[in-house]
């Protein structure tokens, strides 16, 4: 029963994750750089710190983590945090190129089985007496391919979209439809988001360990895997602003109010799915393969959701029946993919 309300709670986390975009379509009269940062303010910086607070018990501070004996963990963790925070901005032009569902769809799924796999292997080059590799069992390994293979029939009915439609279709379903220029830029967003979890695994001692209950564990590593991803985005945005001149944003007081609602809505609903990754894996201790592939469950479930949200978004329409049914395949695929390694 455990397993299954951890299960559940990771999946709400994905849903909220694949929503964190639509919010974004209610902000005005900002440019893309300035509302990035805004919102990055929200998810990367002060929610991530909300939450790392519910780690410390009563008496204790949360400055008694950054310690001498912390600092190659801490240093790892945020160096793996601002290579995430590439993958969070080409993330975004993934999306901008292929569309809410084939463009998370892409990234997500190399995020999810690449982000597995690294994190035990670079600690295992670091920590060879931990034996971390041991954490890559079959199920585990299973897991991961079959959510790859669920991404690749996904892929596949992206690319039988690209080939379909003409480009006035494409463009009607998204703007700047481009499936090879996307293509590369959703492997490498998927590559260098996949960092995330290999800061985690950097940081999962960075607690007050049997003083944090299981459930909070993993929120201090998560918010200094923000603050390291929050860098590489402000040194982008901030540099955007002063090449497209648009510093004007900040100054517009008219939109300042529902501008930073929404970029606290989407930043709540993005940060959700780490909050609820820690909250989820405090029921999965019992289960070393969920709990390694806890990650990789979260990504692709967020895969499921962002389909269903390019469905309501009518990304796929003009796309033939045999096109929207490799989709759900995919889809399905996917869903079992969160629970086939428990069976093994």
């Amino acid at each position: 029963m455990e397993i299954a309300i951890g299960l559940i709670i990771i999946a709400i986390g994905a849903f909220c994750q694949s929503s964190c975009y639509v919010p974004i379509n209610k902000i005005k009269d900002w440019s893309w750089e300035s509302y990035w940062i805004v919102q990055a303010v929200f998810a990367w910086l002060l929610l991530p710190l909300l939450g790392a607070l519910l780690a410390v018990p009563d008496g204790h501070s949360l400055c008694e983590l950054f310690v001498a004996d912390n600092a190659f963990n801490i240093t790892m963790t945020l160096l793996f945090g601002v290579l995430w925070g590439v993958g969070g901005l080409t993330f975004g032009l993934s999306m901008r190129y292929l569309g809410v569902a084939l463009g998370q769809s892409i990234a997500l799924g190399t995020c999810a089985g690449l982000g597995t796999i690294m994190g035990p292997v670079l600690l295992n080059m670091f920590f060879p007496e931990q034996n971390a590799l041991e954490a890559l069992t079959y199920s585990v390994v299973t897991g991961v391919v079959v959510t790859l293979v669920g991404i690749a029939i996904i892929g596949m009915a992206g690319s039988m979209k690209a080939a379909s439609l003409s480009d006035e279709e494409k463009k009607a379903a998204v703007k700047d439809f481009n499936f090879t220029k996307g293509l590369a830029i959703a492997l490498l967003a998927g590559f260098m988001s996949g960092c995330f979890n290999v800061g985690l695994t950097f940081g999962a001692d960075i607690n007050f360990g049997h003083l944090t209950p299981d459930m909070f564990k993993t929120l201090p590593a998560t918010m200094i895997v923000t603050v390291g991803g929050f860098l590489t985005n402000a040194v982008y945005c901030f540099s955007q602003n002063a090449r497209n001149n648009t510093w004007g944003d900040y100054r517009k007081s008219s939109v300042w109010a529902n501008n930073a609602f929404f970029c606290l809505v989407a930043g709540a609903l993005w940060y959700s799915q780490f909050f609820g990754l820690s909250l989820g894996k405090g029921f999965l201790v019992e289960s070393p393969t969920l709990m390694t592939l806890s990650f990789c469950i979260l990504m692709a479930l967020n895969v499921v959701f962002s389909n269903v949200w390019g469905i309501i978004l009518k990304e796929w329409k003009g796309c033939s029946p045999k096109t929207i049914a490799v989709l759900l395949v995919g889809i399905a695929v996917l869903i079992i993919s969160s629970f086939l390694p428990q069976m093994i």
